[in-house]
């Protein structure tokens, strides 16, 4: 296997109409992934209309001019495909894996919701995907155990008025509020040729899937003024920590310690991913080591740090562990903070440094070992960095990080001036 780079072939075209469309040949077996990047997110989304982005993933299966509703997953599935589509702060993503004889089948899909959402987009349809929305902020944050974490650290790491201050599953109220007309002038104004990328992955030539771009994607017009998301490149430091402690349901203390850093893509992010991976993950990770197997005051699945790859804003990096029986809240925060405050005094050894490096070669070659991981990847680096061979960038970054740079790369963005800590403490119970 490659030790890095990107050894598949990349061929790309814009359609007259702004598409951008990106090939990626591979014949290894009778299947393509398709993937469509739009350049909107909740990063996007004016003030009053949070949630918007994120409701979108749900109308695009509603139906559209040419497909009843639900007839997009039944059709794809019945075609032995699979499908799904995934929103976050700096876009939304549609992709669907089907036998490369159906190839055909997955882009006219595609097209038609693009294309043809918003004359078969109704106010029944409307309510009832509200309501679904709804039902999963219930599901996933509500009513889940530490399941509003996100939603709190979020405005603590941003300020009000910053593109990242509120997460994507937005504000019910703003749901309510906005009428049909609102959420189809937004689907007009983001869901454009000239604001999307479609990939193709696996079993089909570029001069195939040029064609059939053109043949299903070609007519639809172009959005003339796409509204550009709000510059949120820079966050003023407080020169203060944040801090919020939040008694709920909950069956233990738990801690969350973040700090902006730099945005996805940049050098100063590809330190950062090592960082965190020599921080917190694993058994072999720094905070595994003292707070769960060392000082055993953390339970050891329930301790970790990862990087939140936002691209267009200092990224967050976010450390957490939660009590053993009998541990306090206190406790926990301190030896948390000490950990990470120790990344910049305490040179990472080459054992960490070289056993952060295979994590993350795994995982990039994991993400690379399917057309749908390709897919995602090609369409990501195109959309947001304009050029999908760029991808090929990501692994040699990482394995050229030295311990040198993660110390002071922690010295620089994990100062305890400018950190932001989240507590969560269990409720008295009667």
């Amino acid at each position: 296997m490659p030790d890095s780079g990107y050894p598949w072939p990349i061929e790309t075209t814009r359609l007259d109409n702004g598409l951008r469309v990106v090939v990626s040949e591979d014949r290894t077996a009778p299947a393509v992934a398709v993937n469509l990047w739009y350049d909107v997110g909740s990063r996007h989304e004016p003030e009053g209309q949070t949630g918007f982005a994120h409701l979108f993933e749900h109308l695009m299966f509603e139906g559209s001019v040419n497909v009843a509703k639900t007839e997009h997953m039944k059709l794809v599935q019945g075609a032995g495909g699979s499908l799904n589509a995934t929103t976050n702060p700096d876009r939304t993503n549609y992709f669907e894996t089907v036998p490369a004889e159906h190839l055909e089948l997955a882009l006219w899909l595609e097209a038609d919701r693009m294309g043809g959402l918003v004359p078969a987009l109704t106010q029944e349809t409307l309510d009832n995907q509200r309501d679904v929305v709804k039902n999963e902020r219930r599901q996933r944050y509500d009513n889940v155990p530490y399941g509003d974490a996100w939603l709190r650290l979020l405005p603590l790491l941003y300020p009000p008025g910053h593109p990242y201050h509120h997460a994507t599953i937005g504000s019910m109220a703003d749901l309510n509020a906005a009428d049909l007309a609102t959420f189809q002038a937004f689907h007009q104004t983001y869901y454009a040729p000239n604001n999307a990328v479609l990939t193709v992955v696996g079993d089909a030539s570029a001069a195939e899937v040029f064609a059939l771009a053109d043949k299903y994607f070609g007519a639809i017009p172009p959005r003339a003024q796409i509204p550009p998301a709000p510059d949120g490149r820079t966050v003023a430091a407080t020169g203060r920590p944040a801090v919020e402690t939040v008694t709920a349901d909950v069956p233990a203390p738990r801690v969350y310690v973040a700090h902006r850093t730099h945005p996805f893509g940049s050098p100063g992010y590809d330190v950062l991913t090592v960082l965190a991976t020599v921080l917190g993950s694993g058994r072999g990770s720094r905070l595994y080591q003292r707070l769960a197997d060392g000082e055993r005051i953390a339970q050891p699945d329930l301790v970790g740090a990862y990087g939140v790859d936002l691209a267009h804003a200092p990224a967050p990096l976010i450390a957490t562990a939660t009590a053993r029986p009998g541990v306090s809240a206190e406790r926990l925060g301190a030896g948390l903070a000490e950990v990470v405050d120790e990344l910049a005094t305490v040179p990472v050894t080459a054992t960490e440094l070289d056993r952060a490096k295979s994590l993350l070669s795994t995982s990039w070659w994991r993400q690379m070992s399917t057309v749908d991981g390709r897919a995602d990847t090609l369409g990501r680096y195109a959309t947001q960095f304009g050029d999908p061979a760029k991808a090929a960038q990501r692994l040699p970054a990482w394995l050229a990080v030295t311990a040198e740079q993660i110390a002071e790369a922690a010295a620089e963005v994990l100062a305890a001036d400018d950190r932001v800590t989240l507590t969560y403490l269990p409720e008295e119970k009667p």
